[in-house]
């Protein structure tokens, strides 16, 4: 068994370098590959933290023993995990057949031309992230045992409940020292001059009211000046009361999320990507009638159409053909090549479906929208273009809802308004309420979140002991 396990070892290590030399045949541009073959249990483990090195939690223990039962019961399968990094990591499952091997090797190798290559990934500072995982891993410890573990694993679970709600492409502003010098001018007598008495005046600046007879200039003060769709960066500037490691948790969090969100925004796109170019690197490759045999059947379960669900590899890979196909009838041979390059540098799966999923594609590959309907679930809805707006729908804020702060100094109380941008899709109103406890254990104060229940605007609050709701 061994000697069989070295042997496969060394045709995987013989054939890496050529699938590389095809790759880059290809113009495929990706970052020095680190291949490594792990246990079942270490790649479980990859998956669930979905990192080699991260911070613990219990969510992490949950994923890894479903995603571990799923496998010792051969319900599901991780072939391999590839991370985004400089230099590459993918980690092969130990037990994969060569074959297997091979072709998942080819696959990563398009992830990882992806990762270097998409717009959306260019903030994801790959070379650093898993040393700058592990190094905050080693701070929460450290805040676990001084601060005790279910306090800390409560806080994290507080910021988990919002750490989707970041805006990812918005980097943090260094305070410029000199605003905190600029005062505003109080004028309740008509005149802007300064006098020996501006401190005074300026004592009244965050007064609520003024009672002044003249020409008061005094303006309240938004915050923030703009509706601001960053969450978890608004709480870290403005809320009251969190202490050093919680700003800290906080922070490492949402880079965290900002790593892991254009991996959420092009799930389509990318797995398409790798699908249809380890179709063309093993077709480059030298098999035998068994390995293509082999090869054929698990491409086929892979790219397999799922019933009641749409699946990445296949969908992706169908438009990215069609597309190349398209384009070399219309413009010449090669230029649908160059077409899906473009693609994979500047699209995400939103605006790489709004664009081109077709309705020959619709058709071709049967998509439908269903729902249920009494005790059966039934198709409602096969038009071409409102299947298509639905998937760019879902697919839109990586399917998040939209959040924004509108007031962080709600009826002057220091309270927090947030609004839901609706986009004809309700809120699960028992995880609102839920949620809205912790953005308060956040907050320190009063929150409150306009939505649309039964399309009647509605406001849901809490106050730290009861929540509230009421249509405006």
């Amino acid at each position: 068994m061994r000697d069989q396990i070295t042997e496969e070892i060394r045709q995987l290590e013989e054939a890496i370098p050529k699938m590389i030399e095809i790759a880059r045949g290809f113009n495929l541009d990706f970052y020095p590959m680190r291949f490594e073959i792990c246990p079942g249990d270490i790649i479980y483990t990859f998956g669930a933290y979905g990192m080699p090195t991260r911070y613990t939690h219990w969510s992490f223990g949950k994923n890894y023993h479903r995603m571990k039962t799923q496998y010792d019961y051969n319900l599901s399968r991780i072939y391999e995990m590839v991370i985004n990094s400089d230099p590459c990591y993918a980690f092969l499952l130990e037990g994969n057949t060569i074959i297997q091997n091979k072709m998942v090797s080819a696959h990563v190798l398009a992830h990882c031309d992806f990762f270097k290559n998409n717009v959306y990934f260019s903030s994801t500072n790959p070379k650093d992230i898993i040393e700058s995982m592990a190094v905050a891993a080693e701070r929460i410890r450290q805040y676990e045992l001084i601060h005790g573990q279910q306090r800390v694993e409560s806080f994290i679970d507080t910021v988990m409940s919002v750490q989707e709600h970041i805006e990812p492409h918005r980097m943090i502003k260094q305070k410029d020292p000199r605003d905190q010098e600029k005062k505003e001018k109080v004028c309740c007598s008509g005149n802007d001059k300064g006098t020996p008495y501006d401190d005074l005046w300026n004592l009244e600046k965050s007064a609520p009211s003024c009672n002044c007879q003249g020409n008061c200039a005094r303006k309240k003060k938004t915050l923030p000046q703009q509706p601001e769709k960053d969450l978890l960066l608004f709480i870290m500037e403005n809320a009251k009361g969190l202490e050093e490691w919680q700003l800290d948790i906080l922070s490492t969090l949402r880079d965290e999320m900002i790593y892991f969100w254009p991996q959420m925004q092009t799930k389509i796109m990318n797995e398409g990507w790798a699908t249809y170019w380890h179709l063309r690197i093993m077709r480059e490759m030298d098999l035998d009638e068994a390995e293509v045999i082999e090869f054929a059947k698990m491409n086929a379960g892979v790219i397999l159409p799922s019933r009641n669900s749409i699946n990445p590899y296949y969908l992706g890979l169908k438009m990215f053909e069609d597309i190349e196909k398209r384009w070399d009838q219309e413009y010449g041979a090669g230029a649908g090549r160059e077409k899906i390059f473009e693609i994979r540098e500047i699209d995400n799966d939103a605006s790489f479906l709004r664009n081109y999923l077709t309705k020959e594609l619709v058709e071709e590959l049967d998509l439908y929208l269903y729902r249920k309907i009494g005790h059966d679930w039934k198709i409602v809805e096969k038009n071409w273009e409102k299947v298509r707006d639905h998937l760019v729908s879902s697919m839109t804020n990586c399917g998040i809802p939209v959040i924004m702060v509108e007031d962080g100094d709600y009826d002057l109380r220091g309270e927090l308004y947030l609004k839901n941008i609706f986009e004809n899709r309700e809120l699960d109103i028992k995880y609102l309420e839920k949620t809205l406890i912790h953005v308060y254990n956040l907050w320190n104060r009063p929150v409150h979140l306009e939505t649309k229940i039964d399309n009647k605007p509605a406001l849901f609050s809490f106050d730290g002991e009861k929540g509230n709701r009421k249509f405006l």
